[in-house]
């Protein structure tokens, strides 16, 4: 995403200093919070919503210097009102909408002066994060077995180095495309660039550098160091929507559920080490986790293997 301004997603009535407020708060996102495109498209979407709403709600053209006076009321019907919409608001798209609603406001509070208190008021539903859903590790060695096993043996090279990145690893499929000829040979520990810039260290199997070897011999174009490190058919960057229907087509053969995603490889990498001992807090440092919270889910999967190292690790047990 460029981070431009549609301006048809605009009300017509909304004043200039308004439209360059927002124009400002995405570039801000973009280039400052660094948020993915899918969360930048996503908060846009919401917040125009939103605009767009209050015009018609309140009846009057929308200015900057309006939204200070905006009320906990005008937040609550919005939401209503989206929840009674033909494609009607779930839990989680209220909570996401509030999330990028409280930005904007929360920017223009920052950088314009303009404070509006009354929206925080408005508390969003209560989520509980679904646990994550791996794939065995039996299903992990028989879909990057046969990844392998495609016509044009390259691209067979090519899906299997990056399956076993996902679940030899736990790299997330666009940190695995993102790596460049400049990590070829693949060093005994990767420096990863991850969500929000943030840098961590993940070691790599001799079966992962062994992988990234068999691909980088049968390739036909050339891998640059400052090019991509996998490439699609027709010689541009691969895609991640190209692995994921990789994916959907090996795990047909398999017969395995459609949960069966490159992310869930990444989940079977950190459901694994726990059950085999790994502590959370160095799976958090491999997963580039920012909240142990977050790393704490895989819990959820295995309470009998929570148990086990309690009862192993605790000195009254």
């Amino acid at each position: 995403m460029s981070g431009a301004v549609r301006q048809a997603d605009l009300p017509s009535d909304m004043g200039e200093g308004l439209a360059q407020a927002r124009k400002d708060w995405l570039h801000w996102l973009k280039h400052e919070r660094r948020l993915a495109d899918h969360t930048l498209e996503a908060y846009q979407r919401d917040v125009d919503t939103f605009l767009n709403f209050l015009v018609l709600h309140r009846g009057e053209d929308l200015t900057l210097a309006s939204l200070p006076d905006l009320t906990a009321s005008d937040l609550r019907a919005y939401l209503a009102r989206r929840r009674q919409a033909n494609t009607p608001f779930g839990d989680r798209s209220v909570a996401r909408a509030l999330a990028g609603i409280r930005s904007f406001f929360s920017f223009l509070d920052r950088r314009r002066g303009l404070t509006n208190t009354s929206l925080s008021f408005v508390r969003g539903p209560k989520i509980k994060p679904a646990p994550p859903r791996p794939v065995t590790s039996e299903a992990a060695f028989d879909l990057i077995d046969l990844a392998e096993a495609a016509d044009e043996p390259w691209i067979g090279a090519r899906d299997t180095a990056v399956l076993t990145l996902l679940y030899g690893c736990g790299l997330r499929i666009s940190e695995a495309l993102g790596l460049t000829g400049a990590e070829y040979p693949l060093p005994s520990t990767l420096r990863i660039l991850g969500k929000g810039q943030k840098t961590r260290l993940v070691p790599t199997l001799p079966v992962a550098r062994e992988a990234i070897s068999a691909y980088v011999k049968l390739c036909p174009y050339q891998i640059e160091p400052i090019g991509p490190l996998f490439f699609g058919a027709r010689g541009g960057p691969l895609r991640a929507r190209l692995v994921q229907a990789s994916m959907a087509r090996l795990r047909g053969q398999l017969g395995l559920p459609e949960s069966a995603t490159p992310h869930a490889l990444r989940h079977a990498f950190a459901t694994h080490l726990l059950q085999s001992g790994g502590d959370l807090r160095s799976i958090q440092e491999l997963l580039g986790h920012a909240s142990l919270s977050t790393t704490q889910r895989y819990m959820e999967i295995d309470p009998a293997h929570m148990i086990s190292v309690f009862s192993k690790a605790h000195p009254r047990a």
